[in-house]
């Protein structure tokens, strides 16, 4: 779970409706966890932030101030320039570690935050203006791919990428290379990628993390409903749905559903679309993936990439990998 892959998507209504159709038509039911951000669904993950069980983000901004002079020192190899470029930077907490130290170091770079939503960017650069108001920045609104591949052509200056949060636990195995290799395309040798990995730990630990005694990630998940109910037309009884956790430490997979209590019909006005659950039948809605150094390794090796530098936190939860375009 990490806002800065799922950031609110804003879709057409049709294309919302037929991928929840298709996701509540399959067997076993699904439904992307990028829907889980509405208003409220960002006001919740706010909360799981802050949350002492949830270590993520600051353990990763415990790496950047660690280690914010060593990055920039692979960033601007010999003083050049470079493009700072950001896949869904989200409001940029943990970024502006980075932004800020690299601007009182007078680095010659530009900010570059890449989401499809434009009203994202446009905050994020309000509050930027306000903060850092020397930066530099350029919001790219687009799909990810598509921009960096028009930026291919452009000064030749390097472009260094961030994608943080632990975002490629999303994905599963043949998903993330697929999705690193097409980021390699879109690169030229000696770009540079941060990337962002969960580390395997003790299993409660990381249980604790998407399961908190206070239930606010119950709340989050089960938002996920609600949101249905109001933008769709659905009539989910959320007092009939549960949220589930599951951790299994052979494949570091961290699953999240939501458990039919009951027998029941569910109807979705949107579309005029009935479905049944059987009484205990979950509906996937989260897979985070946690790692270990090898695959952390298989995965640059696989999609075009060597790995320069593993930066940790003192925990050793959370890892970045500095990886280089080869």
């Amino acid at each position: 779970m990490e806002k800065e892959l799922n950031e609110e998507v804003l879709l057409p209504t049709d294309t919302f409706a037929s991928e929840i159709d298709a996701g509540l038509s399959a067997s076993p039911k699904a439904i992307s966890s990028r829907y889980f951000y509405d208003a409220e669904g960002d006001r919740l993950f706010q909360k799981i932030m802050q949350l002492d069980e949830y270590y993520l983000s600051r353990a990763e901004y415990a790496i950047f101030k660690e280690h914010k002079e060593l990055l920039l020192q692979y960033f601007a190899d010999q003083r050049t320039a470079f493009h700072l470029m950001e896949f869904g930077a989200g409001d940029g907490w943990k970024t502006k570690v980075l932004l800020r130290h690299f601007i009182e170091q007078h680095a010659k770079f530009d900010y570059r935050p890449i989401d499809i939503s434009g009203n994202v960017l446009q905050e994020l650069e309000s509050s930027l203006k306000t903060e850092l108001p020397s930066l530099q920045v350029q919001g790219m609104e687009g799909e990810y791919f598509e921009v960096l591949n028009q930026m291919q052509k452009t000064d030749g200056q390097r472009k260094v990428v961030l994608f943080l949060g632990s975002n490629i636990g999303n994905f599963r195995q043949h998903q993330a290379i697929s999705f690193l290799s097409s980021l390699r395309a879109s690169l030229n040798q000696g770009d540079m990628v941060l990337i962002g990995f969960d580390m395997k730990k003790d299993p409660h630990v990381i249980r604790n993390a998407y399961d908190d005694a206070s239930g606010v990630t119950r709340d989050f998940n089960m938002n996920l409903l609600k949101r249905l109910n109001i933008e769709l037309g659905a009539n989910f009884d959320l007092t009939k749905f549960k949220h589930y956790q599951s951790y299994d430490p052979q494949s570091g997979e961290c699953r999240s559903y939501l458990i039919s209590l009951a027998e029941q019909e569910v109807t979705m006005q949107a579309i005029g679309v009935s479905y049944y659950f059987k009484k205990w039948e979950p509906i996937h809605v989260e897979i985070s993936r946690k790692f270990d150094f090898e695959t952390i390794n298989e995965l640059a090796a696989s999609s075009g990439f060597g790995v320069v530098k593993n930066l940790q936190d003192t925990d050793e939860y959370f890892t970045d990998s500095l990886w280089v375009a080869t």
